[in-house]
């Protein structure tokens, strides 16, 4: 996916099982951060700087959706560990990662393997991509003042 491009309708399914769809957003901002994997030191500091910035999201119309490949019971416990207001897309069958372009070969300590790369997509109220933060310019510490900087 790219900047300019519509977003999928149907993004996936929450860590309750319940489905998100771009229709339920309609009229918000939504950030789609898609991470690599729940409860490593990376990823939370990425979502907790998000928790600790919900409200200026949510008052300049921003929905914060996160997505990663683990599933519902990790999302759960990694929501409710870091007290965590918004939504983990649980992306098992890797369709979401797949679509938007974020999962591919990694290589860590000399090992390659495949994984999610750390990709953020602001999406305006129509449903088309604003902007795109890759995995080289997300600070995870200092993230939401990223997704604000261009507000």
């Amino acid at each position: 996916m790219s900047v300019g491009d519509k977003a999928p309708e149907i993004l996936g399914t929450d860590q309750d099982g319940k489905e998100i769809k771009l229709s339920d957003y309609k009229g918000q901002k939504i950030v789609l951060y898609f991470y690599p994997k729940d409860s490593t030191s990376g990823c939370t500091a990425q979502a907790c700087n998000l928790r600790d910035n919900y409200k200026e999201l949510r008052d300049k119309g921003y929905v914060i959706i996160g997505a990663s490949i683990q599933d519902e019971k990790s999302h759960k416990k990694f929501i409710e560990k870091n007290e965590l207001p918004f939504p983990l897309i649980a992306d098992t069958d890797l369709k979401l990662v797949e679509t938007f372009g974020v999962y591919g070969e990694k290589k860590m300590y000399g090992r390659t393997y495949m994984g999610t790369f750390r990709t953020t997509f602001i999406i305006n109220e129509d449903g088309i991509i604003e902007r795109i933060l890759g995995p080289k310019q997300i600070k995870t510490k200092d993230h939401a003042a990223q997704i604000l900087a261009e507000d």
